[in-house]
């Protein structure tokens, strides 16, 4: 590939075809080399942005030593849950409908 131009020259074109098992006879070079070179050319736009910051530091990270400890406890009795709302009958919650007409 070309480092000045940023654009992919014929030997790495037919190395391109090669390995996304395209022929030259059913594909069109001219506007095949048109894209590629396109598409080459978004990664110098996407090369101006600062990328050297860790990707990682935008997920909160968890400490070991935070976790809860793994215990089995008792759960919620069925007369507790009651208790907790009046939308609970027969074993279930009543929820809001979520289908439209005809579903």
């Amino acid at each position: 590939m070309s480092e000045s131009k940023r654009t992919v020259d014929e030997d790495t074109l037919e190395k391109l075809l090669y390995l996304s098992r395209l022929s030259p006879e059913s594909t069109d070079m001219a506007t095949l080399k048109k894209q590629v070179d396109e598409i080459v050319g978004y990664f110098d736009i996407l090369s101006k942005y600062d990328d050297s910051e860790n990707p990682y530091d935008a997920y909160p990270s968890t400490k070991v030593e935070c976790l809860r400890e793994d215990e089995v406890v008792q759960g919620l009795e069925i007369p507790d849950v009651k208790k907790v709302t009046d939308k609970f009958m027969d074993g279930y919650f009543q929820v809001p409908k979520v289908l439209g007409e005809g579903a």
